[in-house]
């Protein structure tokens, strides 16, 4: 038993490849399949992430059933992957080019359609982004972009934006200077009492 899981039936320099080059098929095969892919899954996206692992599998593991067979393709995964997310990190063009660059989808509230046919981007979820971000039509929307991990982000225009802290302290400031005119103004005395102060009587 222990001979069994613990002996590669394969060597481990093609079970390394074969993780590699997977790797680098599935990275290629969504790097194309565009951005919303890679967010907000469905039905069918889900179906064929299932359906990829299995497709795959053997592919990677090849005619090896060994314990220490998939600990090798695991850690091997797990490397690449992380090499992969330093030069992406270290590199904004190896970034450009396995993520690709954000493609603006709504601008000035009008929804781009060429942009969003091309990546399969429903009105609904656009609509469903601009209610996230507290506006109540695309209209609203100064500017909406699709980023390369899949989030849809939105910019409201100024007059459909909520109020920021700053716009209600300045508000509450000017609310105070009215206040202290409207004070002031009260406790001024008025012309016609300053008449009847200086002792005159006023014209029969």
């Amino acid at each position: 038993m222990w001979h069994d899981m613990l002996t590669v039936q394969l060597p481990i320099a093609e079970k390394v490849l074969r993780t590699v080059f997977v790797y680098a098929a599935m990275v290629a095969l969504f790097r194309f399949s565009g951005k919303r892919g890679l967010a907000n899954l469905n039905t069918f996206d889900f179906v064929v992430i299932f359906l990829l692992s299995n497709v795959v599998q053997n592919a990677i593991i090849g005619q090896d059933n060994s314990l220490l067979g998939g600990l090798v393709g695991a850690v091997t995964l797990v490397a690449v992957n992380a090499l992969m997310n330093r030069w992406a990190v270290a590199d904004t063009r190896v970034a450009r080019l396995l993520e690709g660059t954000p493609t603006t989808v709504v601008e000035d509230g009008s929804v781009l359609e060429n942009a969003t046919r091309r990546l399969a981007v429903r009105p609904t979820e656009i609509e469903h982004a601009v209610r996230i971000q507290n506006g109540e039509r695309i209209s609203d929307v100064a500017s909406a972009r699709l980023e390369p991990d899949g989030q849809l982000i939105v910019e409201l225009k100024s007059s459909a934006g909520n109020a920021s802290r700053g716009d209600i302290q300045r508000l509450e400031e000017r609310l105070a200077s009215i206040e202290g005119l409207l004070r002031a103004a009260a406790d001024r005395p008025s012309g016609r009492e300053g008449a009847h102060d200086d002792g005159r009587q006023p014209p029969g």
